[in-house]
Formats: structure tokens, C-alpha cells, sequence
């Protein structure tokens, strides 16, 4: 076999072995115009609210904060004199921008070695296992997706000293985030999908 086609198999399977599609459903102000694009995050979705009682509507509207559900999103460059790049904003990666070391709390305490932050099953469940910590350390609860937002965002300790009173932008993005939610669980009530 010739080089390049050795290359293009090796490519091949690379891809397939792939998280899923790294792009935006279409819709993203349609929860069921969402789950029926992409059924494996209703899946995924459904899984963690079993494991961890966090409700789809609450992932979904902190997903789409988060990333837009663009399963390998980033954090932008910091620019010196605004044209030398010295890095991105911060470690945060995936559906859920999780941090480097906060994911590594969450792979050391649930044993999930193999879990990737751009793989939604494993963002959705990262995002369960925080917000369950939040309700356990702040009582947060599971459907406030307004104080759980808050508390992802600022961390538990940095919830429980408010810092988020000082970001009043923070503040704003939160109560969006609990509007996104509310209406992701009026649309999903209405979902008519078989496989539901």
C-alpha cells in the first residue's frame, strides 16, 4: 500500500472515533428542534438527570451559555499590543467549558478516565456531578438554573462569598440563562417525539 493511502485510512478512522459533530444544532432556540437534530443528546440529557437529578432544561440553557453546544469550543486568545498571542482567556474547553483542573476533580472522583469534554455525555454528566456539588456546598437547587449558573460560572466558594454581586454583567447573563431554561422546559413539555 501506498503512503497516502495508508495516511487517508489512518484519517479515516481518526474521524470516526470522533466525539460527533463539533458544529451548533441548527435552532438553538428550540429545545426539541434540538434534541430531534441531535437525538444522542436527549440521551445524554436524560442520563444525567437520572444520575444526578439535574433537569434537561437546566443543562441545556448552561450548555448554550457555555458554548453554543459547540462540542470543542474555546476560550479566545489574550493578545499583547493587540497582535501577539499569549495564550487563551483561560483552560475552559468542550460543551461545557470545564476547566483543566476542575476536570480533572471530576475524572478522579467518578473513576471516568476515558471522559472528554467535547463528548456530550460526558460534558452533561461533568455538569451534573458540579451541580449536584453545588447544591451539596451552597443548597442550590437542581432546577435554579439561574444560582446554579451563577455558582458554575463563579465556582462554590466564590458563590458563597457572592462575587458574583461585583459582575453585574454576570448577574444579567445568569437571569438569561434562567429565561433560556424556563423556555427550554415549556418547549420540551410540548415535544412530540416517539422515542421519548
Amino acid at each position: 500500500m501506498s503512503r497516502t493511502f495508508c495516511a487517508l485510512i489512518i484519517a479515516v478512522l481518526l474521524a470516526s472515533c470522533s466525539g460527533g459533530p463539533t458544529s451548533a444544532p441548527r435552532n438553538l432556540d428550540n429545545a426539541c428542534a434540538i434534541l430531534k437534530e441531535r437525538p444522542e443528546y436527549y440521551k445524554a440529557f436524560r442520563a444525567t438527570e437520572r444520575r444526578w437529578g439535574v433537569p434537561v432544561h437546566v443543562q441545556m440553557a448552561t450548555i448554550h451559555q457555555e458554548s453554543k453546544f459547540i462540542a470543542d469550543a474555546r476560550t479566545p486568545f489574550r493578545y499583547v499590543i493587540g497582535v501577539i498571542p499569549m495564550g487563551r482567556q483561560s483552560s475552559a474547553f468542550g460543551y461545557g467549558q470545564a476547566l483543566d483542573a476542575t476536570w480533572d476533580e471530576y475524572l478522579s472522583e467518578t473513576g471516568k478516565r476515558s471522559a472528554k469534554r467535547d463528548r456530550i455525555r460526558d460534558a452533561s454528566d461533568f455538569m451534573g456531578w458540579y451541580m449536584t456539588k453545588s447544591r451539596a456546598k451552597n443548597g442550590i437547587a437542581l432546577h435554579d438554573a439561574r444560582n446554579q449558573y451563577l455558582a458554575y460560572h463563579e465556582g462554590n466558594t466564590g458563590f458563597s462569598r457572592q462575587s458574583y454581586n461585583g459582575k453585574p454583567w454576570l448577574v444579567t447573563v445568569a437571569s438569561k440563562v434562567q429565561q433560556r431554561a424556563d423556555m427550554y422546559q415549556g418547549q420540551i413539555a410540548g415535544c412530540r417525539l416517539s422515542r421519548w
